[in-house]
């Protein structure tokens, strides 16, 4: 009887051919934003840009993803999931020809832009292709995969990227997804046809509302450093009433987005079909993992552009030395993402995901006591891998707890509730430790040159000490070399300059590992059971 069960079973599961076609759409999107930061001394060089502006494509990217992503899943089903596939992939396409031929910094900036908005059509349609495809165990296997292919894709990012940046150039790492977007074209027929759905209706107005009130957060958090936290800079645009205009940014930013859910529940009252169908998010569950996400992600947003920066900026190593620096982190997260799978009969989600988070927590500690100029250290490799062991199974966890809990005429919905989680916290996580890097950099470099008997006042105004980012020994010693710096002055400032960055690194690690402390919280709302156990009450 068992015997038949079990070949019962394996009768019905469906082809893995369409799943590697998704997984190379996740890993398309994947690859595009972990070779940013890999490429950033190579884009820093070629545009003459200071390497937050590197931070800031990111930022673009993520801001197209998450501004219009619920647009997106609503188009995708009204046109057919597998036609919209295609269209986005081919999108993405023609911003990967921007990012390649790019000859300045702004118009990189723009091809990520494009790019967004290819993952906008993108993010929801992996979800409803997976949900077209595949059902039951094998749903969740497929999503599990989904969760790998993005880890596997920054993996092989940093080692291509790294590589190719190190010997040809980085722009040659972008033309390998140019060829990637095209196979994923010709392989896209293996999919299964969709019916597109005439009767789906647009929410235009809830399409603005969300928009506008993700553009004014990220643009909000993207500028902290620029336009100051709370009051304002004097490099601010404007002011409120003195108050920084990023401060007020997020907090009409905030507040539209809760105009939008209010919308959002009154256009359901009536009948109306909405932007996101509350469904995907109505169960505390639900915003727990919401909340989750978003901080866990934010979080690796954050280690993605620091760890680079240091490596690059500070350290003046090769793209190929990050790529040896994060190789066990991001190896770690994409055999997680996988094997995490395993647990879930064992564990339930909320367990599982105290226990990442726990473990996110001491390995960003562990790396700010530990962490020196040397990223071989072994210390330092198993502070990456401890973090590793936690983002991979929250990642994986967090989006098996969203898919499962609607049903499958809501993947789009869930799908779009995804992308604007991840990519919004990527954005976030990535500009607020740009800017508190800078910040913390500023104060220390700031404070060691005061009453210091050997920087003169003159030697300050000449350096600007109200406009410092990260500089490596190299170009500090040129930016020294166009001030009457005496040799023992050069000897000082190097000296003050690499305490400093050392010390704000070691701080923001230890401000990562508060939040993902904080992110335990949350988490005491999500599933108390596991697969095929009655819910607790």
């Amino acid at each position: 009887m068992a015997t038949s069960t079990a070949s019962s079973e394996a009768e019905v599961r469906d082809s893995w051919i369409p799943m590697i076609v998704i997984a190379m759409g996740q890993a398309l999107m994947s690859f595009n934003v972990a070779a940013i930061p890999v490429s950033m001394g190579g884009m820093v060089e070629s545009f003459g840009t200071a390497p937050t502006t590197i931070g800031t494509a990111v930022v673009f990217y993520s801001l197209g993803v998450s501004g219009f992503i619920m647009l997106g899943a609503k188009l995708g089903q009204r046109f057919g999931a597998k036609l919209f596939f295609q269209s986005a992939v081919s999108l993405f396409l023609l911003a990967m020809v921007g990012m390649v031929v790019s000859p300045t910094a702004e118009l990189m900036l723009a091809s990520q832009g494009l790019a967004g908005f290819a993952g906008a059509a993108l993010v929801p349609t992996l979800v409803v292709l997976i949900a077209n495809h595949y059902s039951g165990k094998q749903q969740a296997e497929a999503v599990g995969w989904l969760g790998s292919a993005r880890a596997i894709a920054g993996v092989l990012a940093f080692v291509i990227v790294g590589s190719v940046a190190t010997f040809l150039s980085w722009r040659y790492a972008f033309g390998l997804l140019i060829l990637h977007a095209g196979a994923i074209l010709l392989l896209s027929t293996k999919l299964k046809p969709s019916v597109p759905r005439a009767d789906v209706k647009i929410d235009i107005f809830g399409v603005v509302l969300s928009a506008v009130a993700i553009i004014l957060i990220t643009f909000g958090f993207n500028n902290i450093r620029n336009w100051g936290l709370l009051m304002a800079n004097p490099s601010a645009p404007f002011d409120v009433m003195g108050v920084s205009p990023a401060l007020a940014m997020i907090v009409v930013g905030i507040l539209i987005g809760f105009g939008f859910f209010g919308w959002t529940h009154w256009q359901t009252e009536r009948g109306k079909t909405p932007l996101l169908a509350l469904k995907v998010i109505e169960s505390p569950k639900e915003w727990a993992a919401v909340i989750a996400l978003f901080l866990v992600v934010a979080v690796e947003g954050a280690i993605n552009f620091s760890v680079p920066l240091y490596i690059q900026i500070v350290q003046g190593q090769s793209g190929l030395m990050t790529s040896v620096a994060m190789m066990p982190f991001m190896l770690t997260v994409f055999f997680t993402a996988i094997l995490i799978v395993r647990l879930y009969s064992l564990f339930t989600p909320r367990t599982i995901a105290r226990g990442a988070f726990v473990l996110v927590a001491i390995g960003t500690a562990w790396l700010a006591f530990t962490v020196k100029n040397e990223w071989s250290s072994v210390p330092v490799i198993i502070g990456l891998i401890t973090v590793g062991l936690g983002q991979g199974a929250l990642v994986t966890l967090l989006f098996n707890v969203l898919v499962t809990s609607a049903p499958k005429e809501y993947a789009g919905d869930v799908g779009s509730m995804r992308g604007v989680t991840q990519n919004l916290a990527a954005a976030v996580g990535t500009a607020l430790v740009g800017a508190t890097l800078v910040g913390l950099l500023s104060a220390m470099i700031i404070a060691g040159s005061t009453d210091n008997p050997v920087i003169t006042a003159e030697l300050k105004d000449q350096v600007n000490l109200t406009n410092l980012n990260f500089l490596s020994d190299v170009q500090l010693k040129e930016r020294l070399s166009n001030t009457d710096a005496t040799p023992e002055q050069v000897t000082e400032a190097l000296s003050i300059n690499a305490d400093a960055r050392t010390r704000a690194l070691k701080i923001g690690f230890m401000v990562l590992s508060g939040l993902a402390l904080l992110a335990i919280f949350p988490c005491s709302w999500l599933p108390d059971y596991r697969p095929g156990e009655i819910p607790k009450n």
